[in-house]
């Protein structure tokens, strides 16, 4: 079979679907029961789209005024991004650096990236890549103070659910996405991600979205494809070096009042481990006059009171390597994923209730192919405060540097009906944790 032939929607759909049922076989979870998922929604390339024509754009939040775009071109094409403020007009030219990559039998298209800037805050600029006016694009960039507005979503994959998600979060106005991992659900299967860039594409071309990876992107097979994260390094390039991390698997960024941490349950994490040493770094250089609020991200959640993926090396054992580390730290919040329901947990540390620790939340709930995980332990812990499987997404809305107000918006009815809220008052505020 050719190139050619390779391409084409129709190779493609048969070999991702095909595919899909392998997947399972690897990924799957059999120790609690889902109800039935809704059906994949697998997105074809444009047939009216050149070869060299951009797609699967997304965008991501470099320092304080960049950006990077991101985009996947068939056949070659210059990685050029110009942009500017107003419609059509592109005052600005700037080149970046193309790369692919192989998995198996899959050979990527070209990946694009070009970071622009230095940009102004909370504008909205207009831009095109390739010098390709068949697609045009905008962003708005956030604000350079507070107050910014958060959507958070976990597990999102490609779903019927997975499109009532986003048009959710395409309606919240928000500022940043942020991911605690588990993206395109395409386990192995190098089409879903196409399939995927282009679903979230308008979205991610609007707003940065910043993610960090879950069991679904490791996509490590024995002997056959030994290198863990391949499409996920190279689809998904996240700011790590800016933040003095060796790893594109765990990272930090500052935008306006909040420093988040992007942490990695997929890779090394105890005490002598890179990315313990980094943590640590990286907590002691907040200066929480000018980052009062701190976010942190990871896969595999420290508390959960659902039956499913109690007990994991991930979660236990990066537990007991960097809660401490958060703790001493006054992170304000902990989102996680991995569990397919919604859980918000009180302030705790060590297992106990504590105020001077961060709020739990686990939103696993974005729209994954495998359905909600619906059994809970009973009775329920007194360090649990609310607990639902349904699918969703978050907003997390921080006001000053005081206040903030988080809301987890369900969706199991094709509606988003606000299901949970609660609202923040900053640790760096609080007298008595106070460091």
């Amino acid at each position: 079979m050719t190139d050619s032939q390779r391409k084409t929607p129709s190779y493609t759909a048969a070999l991702t679907i095909a595919a899909i049922a392998f997947a399972s076989l690897f990924c799957s979870v059999l120790s609690y029961r889902r109800p039935p998922p809704r059906p994949n929604v697998i997105v074809p390339r444009r047939l009216d789209l050149e070869s060299d024509a951009p797609e699967q754009v997304h965008i991501s939040l470099v320092g304080v005024d960049k950006m990077r775009i991101t985009w996947i071109t068939e056949d070659s094409a210059p990685a050029l991004v110009e942009y500017g403020t107003s419609p059509g007009v592109y005052a600005n030219a700037v080149n970046g650096t193309t790369s692919s990559y192989k998995y198996t039998l899959y050979k990527s298209g070209d990946i694009h990236e070009v970071t622009i800037g230095p940009l102004n805050p909370d504008t909205t600029y207009y831009y095109r890549c390739s010098s390709n006016s068949a697609k045009t694009f905008s962003f708005k960039t956030p604000p350079a103070k507070l107050p910014i507005k958060f959507a958070v979503v976990g597990d999102l994959g490609q779903t019927e659910w997975t499109k009532t998600t986003l048009e959710h979060v395409a309606k919240s106005a928000y500022d940043v996405l942020i991911l605690p991992g588990d993206l395109a659900y395409a386990d192995f299967v190098q089409p879903l991600w196409d399939s995927f860039g282009r679903l979230v594409e308008p979205l991610a071309s609007q707003r940065p979205w910043m993610v960090t990876q879950g069991n679904h992107e490791v996509e490590h097979i024995p002997v056959v494809h030994p290198e863990p994260f391949t499409a996920y390094n190279a689809r998904w390039h996240m700011p790590f070096e800016q933040s003095s991390s060796t790893s594109n698997l765990y990272y930090s960024f500052d935008t306006a009042g909040v420093h988040v941490i992007m942490l990695g349950s997929y890779t090394d994490f105890d005490t002598d481990s890179a990315q313990y040493k980094w943590l640590e770094a990286d907590l002691k250089k907040i200066d929480r006059s000018k980052t009062p609020w701190i976010v942190v991200l990871i896969h595999a959640p420290w508390y959960n009171s659902n039956t499913a993926h109690q007990g994991e090396k991930q979660s236990v054992g990066m537990k007991a390597s960097m809660e401490a580390l958060l703790y001493q730290a006054r992170v304000d919040v902990v989102f996680a994923g991995h569990v397919h329901a919604y859980e918000r947990f009180t302030r705790v540390y060590d297992g106990k209730a504590n105020n001077c620790a961060p709020v739990y939340i686990n939103i696993g709930d974005g729209g994954n192919r495998e359905g909600l995980a619906k059994k809970y332990i009973d009775p329920k812990p007194t360090i649990s405060v609310f607990r639902e499987a349904s699918f969703g997404h978050g907003q997390f809305e921080v006001s000053d540097a005081t206040h903030a107000q988080w809301t987890w918006h369900r969706n199991d009815d094709d509606v988003a009906v606000v299901g949970d809220s609660f609202s923040f008052t900053s640790l760096s505020s609080d007298p008595a944790c106070r460091i």
